[in-house]
């Protein structure tokens, strides 16, 4: 055996390599040497193809080192470095170098041996190639491993083969007759263990059993040299995968209750869809093995997300909720609970606190509601981790954590995935690492890997955020389990996400009624040969001898019996009741002293100087040495003058709202695309110092000594995935003002799911009330059909109220009503919303209708009486002027609400209608003021009813008042319509258009023949 080595040591990242212009002299033997005249020699004897780069910046650094202390680097290194300082030229010849046991040569020694440069040169490009090999497998041996249960290979990776293995040493200038030579291991590799020096035949054995197993590791695009490390010493020290008895008995308890749990069902109720977990038995074990290690490390909380596919499985064996609540929810003669429209089965989540048996400490797990729009529910437990986080104060996220699970084609397909991974590192929406764990199908609902995604893997979405992905083959469950606790593990270390792809199959089709052989034929024929995991590992600790066959049929027979008992207890339930299906509860909010909280009208005013106090705040930089903006000052000063006229704007009437709130201990959170400016520039809620780069300060902050903190943040430019994080936060607590704010109100189409799916329905289908506040811009000022209309018909559409009930009571409406919808024509009035939005006694979505030109409107300005206590949010404003001397005398009501009140009022003021029509803003449209718009109506007996509206007829609020209306009157008036024609667009992109659209219906609103003459 040769025994010849040389050491390899790579430059990392952190190393700093000197160029050719930066080279220091150094003496040698009394002469001044650089590196300039080895240069092209050390490049011709490096491997540079197979170092990406950096052998020669590593040849040079060994020179420098050698230059200073000859000893410092190998015989074999010595003698290349003394050879080309004396001038020998690359390709000449010279003899074999000494073995390690021979001397030191001397510079006449090295210049005698002449004649062995081939020799040399190999010997050199041997180890380099050892090198690259070794990154070879680090990067590309997931490529080989034993990943897939059903060895079909759906995975297309591309077109060049993989050069790993003992026959493939020719790819790296090696050959068989090098397998047997012993070679010093780099630094970049953990298989030796401790070894340094090991046979090629022994490191390509240990390469592969690290890399190319039922483990398939991607790192090594992460550009960090210590978390590399860590990953490498996790799959390549020699013996990792060691497991006690105990743990493989666990292990084995695990499988059992998972595999029996789907078993039972499918006895059962085996026509039922039930999205079971056949196929990915090893998902219960993999979760229980991340929460058993994470609460190892301290965490006290865990938020879950995840689809449908082996939900009721988790409820049960890993959220540990009642059997006999799960499998009554398979009696189709169970009754609903009197309020809400609930949810089916695989759609419900669940709240509950318990005792970990493996750690013995409490851990709270969560598991949030989802519907079977895949993935929407990420950005969602994100939002709600978030907030646990903040509350309890952990700043990094080593109490409180995430676990979301993913299916293959949603991971890879849905873009909500992406927008999640990306707020996983900024500041105001971290939480300090995910982990995700995704049940590979290897298929989608009928859909093939090779058409379904551009990528090799359905992971490869994670590389955004440089997390490293964990691919296993889920039919080996010590593997599976393995993975799983290095998964959390790095959660702990690095407080970064990390993925897990657990590679399974699907026994049945998308769900238990489907038939996947229709389009998946050769894949489902292989499944129905295939045999269950459970039987296989127990197979495999049978012969091993780590449980006994009457220990295993007794736990078989333990759990069965479980199951039984559960079943027979489940026929005693005849109603759902909601609670039971909880992921957010609220414990204490909805009672004072075990009383229901009163549902009576609260108001909203504040004193005077507290008034005064908030806007002067608003109006200074409460920092010293901090310079702002000129322009800023100007707006600062414009503030402060309007305060001491005892007026505020939109903008001053907001920071009376927040900074009250705030006062009274409301920890307030604005998020959404530049509102800490404003889109509009009009909120400057950060001021950013002029000379400093990133100081800031945060006025609202320096309301009062004891105030709750006040979080406004930038978002990343995203609607889906941080409307769905701001709704996660909002569910986490009752006690906080959470506000989303569009750039523009019709940007809220890109997060639609988040609210068709759980804004709207959200306390219907799951029983969780949220207080969340949309705020979107909204009004048309001749700027285009984009960013003109919030397309407020679309939420008015989803009301549940019932427009031809006339309601009896106006607080019971908010209760009952799904959602609040107000278009506010003055600050006090958005002032009094946002306050009664945490004053009342429950939770309701508040979609505000926010003004843009009206922001600086002259007119759109509210006098300090309007703030005072014993004032309140208005649901209607009525008209106060010269119409309310003779009522009997007008002929013509006009509804409206929002700025088009401004642009009628103008007009009637232009052509002198001011006692003939009465102007009524209806400031809240859902839930309906019925009883205050029939008080407009009975105090004008004689005008007839119009409603006017900015937004073209099919499209605004028409359709929404016009029954509501009639409802009011009892169908004795009819109700017309003034306002745009129907249009498919929301607003015309040309100004001169614009203009006369508007005229036009300023004219139909005030012609007091046009509706006389049409009846």
């Amino acid at each position: 055996m040769n025994t010849t080595i040389a050491r390899l040591r790579p430059i990392t990242a952190t190393q700093t390599v000197k160029s050719q212009s930066q080279a220091r002299p150094m003496a040698v033997g009394g002469a001044l040497r650089t590196f300039e005249p080895i240069r092209s020699y050390t490049t011709s004897v490096s491997a540079e193809p197979f170092l990406n780069g950096t052998s020669s910046n590593y040849v040079e650094e060994m020179y420098y080192a050698w230059l200073e202390n000859p000893r410092s680097v190998h015989k074999s290194w010595d003698i290349i470095f003394r050879n080309a300082n004396a001038g020998v030229s690359p390709g000449a010849a010279y003899q074999s170098p000494p073995s390690l046991g021979g001397a030191a040569l001397g510079l006449a020694n090295a210049q005698a041996m002449v004649g062995a440069q081939p020799n040399m040169e190999k010997l050199v490009e041997d180890h380099l190639a050892v090198q690259s090999l070794v990154r070879a497998y680090q990067v590309r041996g997931h490529h080989i491993a034993k990943l897939d249960p059903l060895d079909i290979g759906v995975i297309d990776f591309d077109e060049s083969p993989v050069m790993l293995g003992l026959k493939k040493v020719g790819f790296y200038g090696l050959d068989e007759s090098d397998l047997d030579k012993v070679f010093r291991l780099p630094t970049t590799t953990f298989i030796g263990g401790s070894e340094s020096v090991l046979p090629l035949r022994e490191i390509i054995s240990r390469l592969e059993m690290a890399y190319c197993q039922s483990i398939g590791v991607e790192f090594m695009f992460i550009n960090d040299l210590e978390q590399c490390q860590w990953i490498r010493q996790k799959f390549e020290r020699p013996g990792v995968m060691q497991f006690t008895l105990e743990e493989k008995r666990t292990l084995l308890t695990r499988m059992v209750r998972s595999t029996k749990f789907e078993e039972f069902l499918q006895r059962k109720w085996s026509s039922e869809k039930r999205f079971g977990l056949e196929g990915c038995e090893s998902l219960i074990p993999a979760l229980k093995t991340i929460i058993d290690k994470s609460s190892m490390n301290g965490v006290e909380s865990i938020i879950m997300g995840m689809p449908h596919r082996g939900r009721l499985n988790v409820l049960a064996n890993v959220i540990h909720k009642e059997l006999d609540q799960i499998f009554c929810q398979f009696d189709s003669n169970l009754e609903a609970a009197d309020e809400g429209s609930g949810d089916v089965k695989y759609h419900l989540g669940m709240w509950h606190r318990r005792i970990n048996r493996v750690t013995d400490r409490n851990i709270t797990l969560s598991l949030m509601a989802n519907p079977s729009h895949l993935e929407a529910v990420d950005p969602v437990v994100q939002g709600k981790t978030k907030a646990e986080q903040f509350y309890c104060g952990d700043t990094e996220g080593k109490r409180v954590m995430s676990i979301l699970l993913h299916g293959d084609a949603a991971f890879a397909g849905q873009g909500v995935v992406y927008e999640t991974f990306h707020l996983s590192d900024l500041p105001s929406y971290t939480t300090h690492g995910t982990v995700h764990v995704v049940v590979n199908n290897q298929v989608g609902f009928t859909t093939d890997p090779r058409v379904a995604r551009s990528s090799s893997y359905p992971t490869d979405v994670a590389k955004v955020v440089n997390a490293p992905i964990f691919h296993v083959n889920a039919d080996d469950p010590e593997a599976v389990m393995y993975v799983c606790n290095v998964a959390a593990e790095w959660r702990a270390t690095f407080h970064k996400d990390v993925v897990v792809d657990l590679v399974c199959y699907r026994r049945n089709g998308h769900n238990e009624m489907d038939e996947p052989l229709f389009t998946q034929p050769l894949m489902y024929k292989q499944i129905k040969k295939q045999k269950g995991v459970l039987q296989k590992y127990s197979e495999k600790l049978l012969a091993e001898g780590a449980v006994s066959r009457q220990d295993y049929e007794e736990e078989i027979a333990k759990y069965d019996k479980i199951c039984e008992e559960a079943h027979a207890r489940s026929k005693d339930e005849k109603i759902l009741h909601i609670k039971h299906w909880l992921d957010s509860p609220w414990p204490g909010f909805f009672n004072v002293d075990g009383q229901p909280k009163s549902m009576t009208s609260l108001s909203t005013g504040l004193p005077e100087e507290e008034l005064v106090h908030i806007g002067y705040i608003a109006s200074s930089v409460p920092v010293e040495d901090f310079t702002i903006h000129r322009g800023l000052s100007r707006i600062l000063k414009g503030r402060a003058a309007m305060v001491g006229q005892r007026v505020c704007d939109w903008a001053l009437g907001e920071y009376m709202a927040f900074g009250s709130l705030l006062k009274e201990g409301t920890h307030i959170r604005l998020s959404g695309q530049d509102v800490e400016r404003g889109t509009f520039s009009h909120r400057h809620h950060v001021l950013h110092d002029q000379k400093i780069d990133r100081r800031i300060c945060i006025p609202m902050n320096h309301i009062s000594p004891n105030q709750a903190p006040y979080t406004v943040c930038n978002s990343s430019l995203s609607e889906y995935g941080v409307l769905g994080f701001e709704l996660g936060f909002a569910l986490a607590s009752p006690n906080a003002l959470v506000l989303w704010e569009a750039q523009f109100g019709d940007f809220h189409n890109t997060a639609q799911c988040i609210i068709d799916q759980f804004i709207c329905p959200g306390q219907a289908k799951w029983g969780r009330q949220n207080g969340i506040v949309l705020l979107l811009p909204h009004g048309m000022e001749g700027m285009g059909p984009e960013h003109s209309s919030a397309r407020p018909e679309r939420f008015l559409q989803m009301c549940n109220e019932d427009p031809d009930t006339y309601p009896e009571f106006a607080v019971r409406q908010l209760y009952d009503c799904n959602w609040i919808i107000v278009n506010c024509s003055t600050p006090a009035n958005y002032f009094h919303v946002l306050r009664r939005q945490i004053l009342q006694a429950f939770r309701k979505p508040l979609i505000v209708i926010t003004p843009k030109s009206l922001l600086r409107h002259p007119e759109a300005k509210s006098s300090f009486d309007d703030m005072l206590p014993g004032t309140h949010f208005q649901r209607l404003i009525p008209d106060s002027g010269p119409v309310c001397e003779n009522p009997e005398a007008v002929k013509r009501i006009v509804f409206c609400t929002g700025k088009v009140y401004y642009e009628l009022t103008r007009e009637r003021n232009n052509r002198g209608n001011d006692d003939t029509v009465a102007i009524v803003r209806i400031e809240q449209l859902s839930p309906f003021p019925f009883d205050q718009v029939k008080v407009e109506t009975d105090r004008y007996p004689n005008a007839d009813l119009v409603w006017c509206q900015e937004e073209h007829k099919n499209q605004g609020y028409y359709d929404y008042v016009k029954p509501r209306l009639r409802t009011t009157v009892d169908r004795t008036r009819p109700v017309w319509y003034a306002g745009r024609g129907p249009a498919a667009a929301p607003a015309t992109g040309n100004k001169a258009a614009h203009l006369v659209e508007l005229q036009r219906f300023l004219d139909t609103a005030f012609n007091l023949d046009a509706f006389t003459e049409q009846s």
